[in-house]
C-alpha cells in the first residue's frame, strides 16, 4: 500500500481533527495572502494615481500634506496661490504645461475639483494612461461639469442632468443653489480618486464664489464683473527635461512674492511607505504569529496521535513496513495536510479578493489584482510548506524510534 493511501485512510479516521487543522492552516494563509494583496494594491494604486508629472506645487505646506490633499483629495490645504503666482511661474523656460486644481466645495461628500482644459489633455495615471470619457465631453460653458465614474454610478448621474454645488467640504448646509450645473461628461473608471470627483473650470469657481467672501453668500456684495480666476489650491508641472527638475523646484520654493512648496510625487509617496514601514512590520509580525499558531496545531495533532497509532506502526511492521517508511509516513502527512490548506486558503483569497475588489476600490481607491502573484507571495507558501516538513520531521523520528523499540509487539 502506497504512502499516499495510507495517509488518506489515517486522515479519513481522524477526519475531525485534520480537517480543523487544514482549516486553520487554510485561515492563515488567507491572512498571509490577504495581507500582501492588500499592502501591494495600496502602494501600486497610491503610486499609479497620478503619472507623468515631474512636480506638485501649492501654498507653504509639508510635500506630503501638499502630496495627499491635491492627488488624493485627503484632508484641506492651508493656504492658496495667487492665480498671479501661478501664471508667474508657468512661464518658467524648463516648464512644458501645468494643470491648475482649486479645491473647496463638494456634492454630497464628493470633492470638486475645478481646473482647466489641460486636465482633460494631460492627465494621467497608471502606466502612462490618459483618463478617456465614457459619455459627453469636457466643460465649454461656465456652469458645465464633468463627474466621475463613482459618482455617476452612485448617484445615478447622466449627461444632462442638472446638479448644485455645496460650500465646503465637509457636513454643510450651505449650497450654491443660484448657480446649478449642467452634467455634460462622464469620466471612464480609472481606479483613482478621479472617479469620486467633479470638474468644473476655473471661471466656475469664481462665479460661484462671488458675494462669498465672508465665508457665507451676502446680498450687499456687488456681482462679480469678471470671472477671471484670482487663485488656486495646487497645479501640477511636466518639465520640458526631468534634469532641471531640482532647478525648477528650487526656484519655485524659493519663490519672493508667495510662500510656496514644491514637491516630487516619488520621493514623497517613498517617504510616505517608509514612514509606514513600521505598521507594515508589524502587521507581518501579527500574521506571522497567527501562521506559526496553525503550523503548532498541526504538530500537536501529529504528537497526540502518535501514541494512538502505535498499534498501527507495529502492524504496518508485520506486513514488512521498514522504520524508514514509518518515518516517511509522517513527514507525508504532515506535507499533505499543508498542501490541501494551502490550496484552500488559496482559493479562500481569491474569493475574498472577488468580494473585496470593488469595495477597496470605491472607499480606498485600492485596486486588488486577483491574478497577480508578487515574489513574497511564494516566499510566504514555500516558507509554509517547507516549515510543514520540519514541523513533520520530530513526530516522525519518534515514530521511527518506537518502531525500532516495539518491534512486532507493542506495549500500550
Amino acid at each position: 500500500m502506497t504512502v499516499l493511501k495510507l495517509t488518506l485512510k489515517s486522515l479519513f479516521n481522524r477526519k475531525l481533527t485534520s480537517a480543523l487543522t487544514i482549516t486553520s492552516i487554510a485561515l492563515s494563509v488567507l491572512l498571509l495572502l490577504s495581507f500582501e494583496r492588500i499592502r501591494s494594491g495600496a502602494k501600486e494604486s497610491f503610486n499609479s494615481t497620478i503619472a507623468g508629472i515631474d512636480l506638485i506645487a501649492g501654498a507653504r505646506t509639508s510635500p506630503l500634506q501638499l502630496l495627499l490633499y491635491s492627488v488624493f483629495h485627503l484632508g484641506d490645504p492651508t493656504n492658496n496661490v495667487s492665480y498671479k503666482g501661478y501664471e508667474a511661474i508657468n512661464q518658467h523656460s524648463e516648464i512644458d504645461w501645468t494643470i491648475p486644481i482649486s479645491l473647496g466645495d463638494s456634492h454630497h461628500g464628493y470633492r470638486v475639483v475645478g481646473t482647466d482644459t489641460n486636465f482633460f489633455s494631460h492627465y494621467q495615471y497608471g502606466s502612462n494612461k490618459h483618463i478617456a470619457f465614457e459619455a459627453g465631453t469636457q466643460f465649454k460653458r461656465t456652469f458645465d461639469v464633468v463627474i466621475g465614474s463613482e459618482i455617476a454610478e452612485k448617484l445615478r448621474y447622466k449627461v444632462g442632468d442638472t446638479i448644485t454645488l455645496a460650500h465646503g467640504t465637509g457636513v454643510t448646509f450651505q449650497d450654491h443653489g443660484d448657480s446649478p450645473f449642467t452634467v455634460v461628461g462622464i469620466l471612464k473608471r480609472t481606479a483613482t480618486p478621479v472617479d469620486q470627483s467633479l470638474y468644473i473650470n476655473l471661471e466656475a469657481i469664481e462665479a460661484i464664489h462671488s458675494g462669498w467672501e465672508s465665508g457665507a453668500p451676502s446680498k450687499d456684495a456687488p456681482v462679480a464683473h469678471s470671472l477671471a480666476p484670482t487663485q488656486v489650491t495646487a497645479f501640477f508641472i511636466k518639465l520640458k527635461s526631468k534634469t532641471s527638475v531640482f532647478e525648477v523646484q528650487r526656484y519655485i520654493n524659493d519663490y519672493s512674492n508667495e510662500a510656496l512648496t514644491a514637491a516630487l510625487p516619488g520621493i514623497v509617496l517613498t517617504s510616505l511607505w517608509k514612514n509606514l514601514s513600521f505598521v507594515e512590520r508589524l502587521l507581518s509580525v501579527l500574521m506571522t504569529l497567527v501562521f506559526i499558531s496553525s503550523l503548532l496545531s498541526l504538530f500537536l495533532v501529529l504528537l497526540t496521535s502518535l501514541k494512538e497509532r502505535r498499534r498501527e506502526m507495529a502492524i504496518l511492521r508485520s506486513v514488512g513496513a521498514k522504520p524508514g517508511f514509518i518515518f516517511s509516513l509522517f513527514v507525508f502527512e504532515s506535507c499533505f495536510i499543508t498542501a490541501i490548506g494551502i490550496v484552500k486558503g488559496t482559493v479562500l483569497t481569491l474569493v475574498l479578493s472577488k468580494l473585496l475588489g470593488a469595495p477597496l476600490i470605491e472607499r480606498f481607491g485600492i485596486n486588488i489584482d486577483l491574478y497577480s502573484w508578487s515574489l513574497n507571495d511564494i516566499r510566504y507558501l514555500l516558507g509554509i510548506f517547507g516549515i510543514s516538513v520540519i514541523v513533520g520531521i520530530i513526530p516522525a523520528i519518534m515514530a521511527y524510534r518506537n518502531t525500532l523499540a516495539d518491534g512486532l509487539t507493542i506495549k500500550v
